[in-house]
């Protein structure tokens, strides 16, 4: 299992969650655990998720949310899971 950690930071609006959750439905990408909030107008999404199941590599994956980010006004990043074990270790 390749576990990632994604973000979603931005100002709030209609179709968020949906244009995520397609991109990484359609890429075999499995979301094993989600969060989300919404303070203020602000929209603010924490996802763990799997991308072994995708041909799409980790550097890949991560251009393409960036891109959907843009497009529709929020910040998405990508991060492995294992930046925030080695963080605990230190």
């Amino acid at each position: 299992m390749k576990k990632v950690v994604i973000t979603v930071v931005g100002k709030d609006c209609v179709g968020i969650i949906a244009k995520v959750c397609t991109y990484l439905s359609d890429n075999g990408i499995n979301v094993l655990d989600i969060s989300q909030t919404i303070v203020r107008g602000y929209f603010n999404m924490m996802m763990i998720a799997d991308i072994d199941g995708s041909s799409k590599n980790f550097p890949k994956i991560s251009e393409d949310l960036d891109e959907i980010g843009k497009k529709i006004g929020v910040v998405i990043r990508m991060q492995h899971e294992d930046i925030f074990d080695m963080m605990h270790r230190i």
